[in-house]
């Protein structure tokens, strides 16, 4: 191989990637603050005994787990302005997408940890004269959020790779600005190379983080 590398072109560079990192990390953050809310609204709904509202947030779930996420991102930037004559910015299209897909793993996290709250702590809410609603806040929502955090953070870094799809879409992310500069140095090797290390830089430490959350929960439940 005859290629020459020369990082320096990017390098030198580097302020609209990381101009891009900025725009992933606001489409991540808020993506996982849809995720991990409307993700437990949405795992009650499913638990529900009333098949009319059981099933049309289960059809939510499976359709966003079982399409590509790609196709949802295409979908909400050009079908819903088009169907709904709804017509909003590039970046809460982008929001939305991220998010109700990340909203539907997060309810499948959320239902197998509310499954798995102790029998004795709502029968004591029931004791102390907690209506329906103050034990899903108060016991429920807290022991349900604990148990599912190693699986909530790894739906987050997911979401936080996946956002790099909006690029196709002309969001100005991370990846966007990556094909724009590799376009300009001619250096692609170079440029997506250093994006992928950037991604990496970020998930690598939410990873770790989650490695210790599942050891340290495995030890106290053994």
């Amino acid at each position: 191989m005859n290629y020459s590398f020369d990082f320096a072109s990017v390098t030198s560079n580097l302020g609209p990637l990381f101009k891009g990192l900025v725009v992933t990390l606001q489409l991540t953050a808020a993506a996982n603050l849809m995720g991990l809310t409307l993700g437990f609204v949405l795992a009650l709904l499913i638990m529900s005994r009333r098949s009319v509202i059981r099933l049309p947030a289960m059809l939510f779930v499976e359709f966003f787990r079982c399409t590509p996420a790609i196709v949802q991102i295409v979908w909400f930037f050009y079908c819903v302005p088009m169907l709904f004559n709804v017509f909003l910015d590039s970046m809460t299209m982008g929001i939305l997408a991220l998010g109700f897909n990340l909203t539907a793993f997060n309810a499948e996290a959320y239902r197998a940890a509310i499954q798995n709250v102790p029998r004795e702590q709502l029968d004591a809410g029931i004791a102390l004269g907690l209506n329906p609603f103050q034990r899903v806040l108060y016991i429920i929502l807290p022991t349900a959020f604990r148990a599912s955090i190693p699986v909530l953070l790894t739906n987050g870094i997911v979401i936080f790779q996946q956002s790099a799809l909006v690029a196709i879409v002309a969001l100005q992310d991370l990846m966007y600005q990556g094909k724009t500069l590799a376009t300009e140095t001619y250096r692609p090797i170079e440029t997506f190379t250093i994006i992928a290390l950037i991604y990496f830089a970020v998930s690598f430490p939410v990873t770790q983080i989650v490695g210790y959350l599942e050891r340290r929960r495995q030890l106290l439940t053994s």
